[in-house]
């Protein structure tokens, strides 16, 4: 059983499928006009983390993760660069691969992209035209959506519609042609360097808001489990959505809405005019993929989150930690010996609670910190009975089987790192230091541990062999 805070009711609710056994979500993915930052990164980490949960759980997940391909800001880029919009959107979708597969986001089901939706669009415009729910403009081919024509406008903020100012990054509205502040555009009029579509009320392009309404109604039905993105897309952008989804439909949008928190910079909201600013690719080529995951995974998804230099280096020593605990467990299976059956069992039984309690916090709304410090009780178990030396083969091998299963479904994995250093190599000198050693030749055995320490290769003896590991 997962239950989930729920943003559109502002509580905790036992999530129950439209489907049994399957779960339709829609996440919000990003303008590809650049590569995407930190805050972004924070939102595809998490609900990939939750799709993960969800499978984990034994849905099958259906998962869709919407690409904006035309907007002001593309637009604007592609004008100065002097080439398409389409042509920056691909370059810059697979600048977002590239990013995504080094954090281990989870290939999503469909990409889809606004410019290959505009029937889509029209369509549910229709609609709403028809329903009297949307009008054109007297002086243009601009569309808007009547605010006040959807009774409950802002139920999502928990905000009546009086009290609701407009707000939004759409730019360009013509104020003039709007019957009402709230109101928002469905199709814009076409300008002068900008793509264009044809449509019933003239040339021009979609908004912003009701591309995803249309793309998720096309892969996942008029109604949805999940519509997940970051918390500054509550309002105006989702709140948008219920309202024209709903009225074209009459039925519920989404029934689950899950928002992750902002990323602040050294306690300071991030901000390019601040010059704390920092994209995911940036992080990566200074501190790796994988403090940055284990970074947003450490807390909870729905708090504000404070990135620092501090606290990424942090992130970096707890997954070596991790990473080496893998290491030390692998290398202890190899000389590991067997127990007798009923002493085997009652070894494993304890470790075998660690499962319940890291299920127990996932399926508490999502819980990683708790999941996290689960991971880090086992390793200081097992690390004990390793020590101690009264670890059989079946614990490590339950150990082994826990610790897979955890870092697994965290994604949590050592990165590949360039080496012109192969394991035969290593290997070979190891034995060369071992014979100088038996040798009693320490000079070379500590010239070879020197010159492989040189090459980032890491020796360890211990009592049950020398072990060695890339920095």
């Amino acid at each position: 059983m997962i239950t989930i805070y729920n943003e559109i009711t502002k509580q905790k609710e036992v999530f129950e499928p439209l489907s049994s056994g399957e779960v339709k979500m829609y996440v919000c993915g990003p303008t590809v006009y650049d590569y995407f930052h930190a805050g972004n990164a924070r939102c595809f980490v998490i609900f990939d983390f939750i799709r993960r949960i969800f499978e984990y759980a034994g849905y099958k997940v259906n998962y869709v993760f919407n690409f904006t391909d035309i907007d002001d800001k593309m637009i604007a880029r592609a004008n100065l660069e002097n080439i398409s919009v389409g042509e920056l959107a691909e370059r810059f979708i697979g600048e977002y691969h590239k990013d995504a597969d080094g954090l281990k986001i989870t290939r999503a089901d469909v990409y889809p992209r606004a410019t290959e939706h505009i029937d889509e669009i029209i369509d549910i415009i229709k609609i709403l035209i028809e329903k009297n729910h949307a009008y054109k403009s007297e002086k243009s081919a601009d569309v808007y959506f009547s605010a006040k024509s959807f009774k409950d406008y802002g139920k999502l903020a928990g905000k009546k519609i009086e009290d609701l100012q407009q707000g939004g990054r759409v730019d360009g509205e013509i104020m003039e042609e709007k019957r009402d502040p709230l109101d928002f555009a469905l199709w814009k009029s076409k300008k002068d360097g900008e793509p264009y579509w044809e449509s019933p009320w003239g040339d021009g392009r979609p908004g912003w808001h009701i591309e995803c309404s249309a793309m998720a109604r096309k892969y996942l039905g008029d109604t949805i489990d999940l519509h997940c993105g970051g918390v500054d897309l509550e309002f105006p952008h989702h709140e948008n959505e219920i309202a024209q989804s709903e009225c074209a439909t009459g039925k519920t949008f989404a029934r689950y809405w899950l928002h992750n928190g902002f990323i602040n910079v050294d306690n300071e909201k991030m901000s390019k005019s601040e010059g704390n600013f920092f994209t995911a690719r940036e992080i990566a080529e200074k501190y790796g993929y994988m403090p940055l995951r284990f970074f947003i995974l450490s807390s909870n998804y729905r708090m504000p989150l404070n990135f620092s230099e501090d606290i990424i280096k942090a992130a970096q020593s707890s997954l070596e930690r991790i990473f080496l605990f893998g290491e030390n467990l692998d290398f202890a299976l190899k000389n590991a010996k067997d127990a007798a059956a009923n002493a085997a069992d009652a070894q494993c039984a304890p470790l075998r609670a660690y499962r319940d309690r890291f299920k127990a916090a996932l399926f508490d709304d999502f819980n990683s910190a708790a999941a996290v410090s689960v991971i880090f009780e086992l390793i200081k178990e097992v690390n004990i009975k390793i020590g101690a030396g009264n670890a059989d083969k079946k614990y490590l091998e339950t150990a082994r089987e826990l610790y897979g299963e955890f870092c697994g479904l965290f994604g949590f994995a050592p990165e590949i790192k360039e080496s012109a250093v192969s394991d035969e190599y290593i290997l070979g000198q190891i034995e060369a230091r071992i014979a100088a050693k038996k040798a009693r030749d320490f000079k070379a055995a500590d010239e070879i541990r020197d010159n492989l320490k040189s090459q980032g290769i890491i020796l360890e003896d211990t009592p049950s062999g020398t072990k060695w590991r890339r920095e």
